[in-house]
């Protein structure tokens, strides 16, 4: 559907206020639900809910940015039930310290840190249809979509501080090139460089896989330092290694964090955090209760893990399934490639052994099973408070593919020390 009637300046007292038409296609529901979680008179949530085609003064006046919500996109949303609730775990910050922006956010782990530490997300975008579900169940905002259109950039605010990407490692064509801003052309990090260029924020804190060390070569890193310090002027610390174990969590997860402070601010040193006292295992992350037969191995799955790992034994490598230790740490969680396989857990509470769905063999006896998003969602850090609103296929996905949580506030906890000139936490 789409809105084609004109939309003109609306004056309400002496004050006009410019209506954008949106596009429900695309930002319609990112727009509203930033909008309803911006305002801080809750009472306006329910009079869309109450009267969705009239506007209000309150309405009117509250100035986001230039856009605000047209007599037809309101009744839309209504429809689609946008107003249901606004009872969610993890609203925005009433009074923050700083603010930042979520690009590539999946299911919002930069977003809970910074928010851990005071901070107030203003913009995030994400294009996975599931994981804006998640996001909007946990922080009452649906994603803005792809960061590579510029109608999704045009929503983007100006004066925040922060700019959090985790955004996917793709090689540059910079052979025989001095590997600057316009060679990363066609690749998401440009995206995320031509933001940085265009809005100037105080730091930026970047992650990716360990890989990117290595990735083309080291072409591609050596690019996306060259482009952050020279074409963009900021100053950029050597990129560290960091590990989730160290944080926290019991996940031997290692990715590349990058560092950048604006060369304006006059910031000439930063310290990645070290990791913290802490022994965790999975004992301490594993489920209360005995979960459902779902999880536990069949006995043909199972043999057909045992097969496929002597095979890869007898041409001497190490590839195949593991059982962790309940006083152990688990391998990384990935999406694909054995990730939920590499990962599995001895769990002998287990009495009824009936499947619960249609498996070939019966249930195990040896007490083998995956481990469940639940555990997979501690293993990143995310509270209990989480909600996993998906099936468990699109939840595994969703938290394998997202950052550690702990290991991400530490180090923006340092980050933000330092454009803020002081401790927060």
């Amino acid at each position: 559907m789409k809105f084609t009637e004109k939309i003109s300046l609306e004056t309400v007292g002496d004050k006009k206020f410019r209506i954008k038409l949106i596009e429900p296609e695309n930002n319609q529901e990112a727009v509203l639900t930033h909008y309803l979680q911006s305002i801080k008179n809750k009472s306006i949530s329910k009079f869309f809910k109450d009267d969705a085609i009239h506007f209000t003064k309150e309405i009117l006046e509250y100035k986001f940015p230039e856009d605000t919500i047209t007599n037809k996109v309101a009744e839309e949303a209504l429809q689609m039930g946008l107003f249901e609730s606004f009872e969610i775990p993890f609203p925005p910050v009433e009074k923050p310290k700083f603010t930042f922006i979520d690009l590539f956010a999946g299911i919002g782990g930069f977003r809970l840190a910074l928010q851990n530490l005071g901070g107030k997300c203003v913009f995030t975008s994400e294009w996975d249809k599931e994981a804006k579900r998640t996001y909007k169940a946990n922080f009452g905002e649906k994603p803005f979509g792809d960061i590579t259109k510029e109608e999704t950039k045009s929503y983007i605010p100006d004066g925040f501080d922060l700019l959090c990407a985790g955004f996917p490692c793709q090689a540059f064509s910079i052979a025989g090139k001095r590997g600057g801003f316009e060679d990363t052309r066609g690749t998401l990090f440009f995206d995320v460089a031509e933001i940085i260029r265009l809005k100037k924020p105080k730091a930026v804190f970047l992650e990716n896989v360990k890989g990117l060390r290595s990735h083309n070569g080291g072409k591609t890193l050596a690019t996306i330092l060259n482009v952050l310090r020279n074409d963009l002027g900021y100053f950029v610390p050597e990129p560290q290694i960091v590990n989730a174990k160290d944080f926290g969590v019991p996940q031997n997860r290692e990715r590349i964090y990058i560092v950048g402070f604006r060369n304006d601010l006059g910031i000439e040193n930063f310290e990645y955090p070290k990791s913290i006292d802490k022994k965790v295992v999975f004992s301490d992350i594993k489920e209360k209760n005995v979960p459902p037969t779902k999880y536990f191995l069949s006995t043909q799955y199972l043999q057909t893990l045992i097969n496929h790992k002597a095979r890869h034994e007898s041409k001497g490598n190490g590839f195949g399934y593991a059982i962790i230790p309940d006083d152990a740490i688990s391998n990384a969680i990935v999406v694909g490639g054995m990730g939920r396989e590499r990962n599995l857990v001895l769990d002998h509470r287990i009495t009824d052994f009936t499947p619960t769905t249609h498996i070939k063999g019966t249930v195990n006896r040896e007490g083998i099973r995956k481990m469940t998003p639940r555990e997979w969602a501690r293993l990143q850090g995310f509270p209990d408070e989480y909600l996993i609103p998906v099936a468990d296929a699109s939840a595994y996905k969703q938290f394998g593919n997202s950052v550690a949580v702990p290991a991400i506030q530490a180090t923006a906890n340092k980050i933000i020390e330092q454009i803020l000139n002081k401790k927060i936490c």
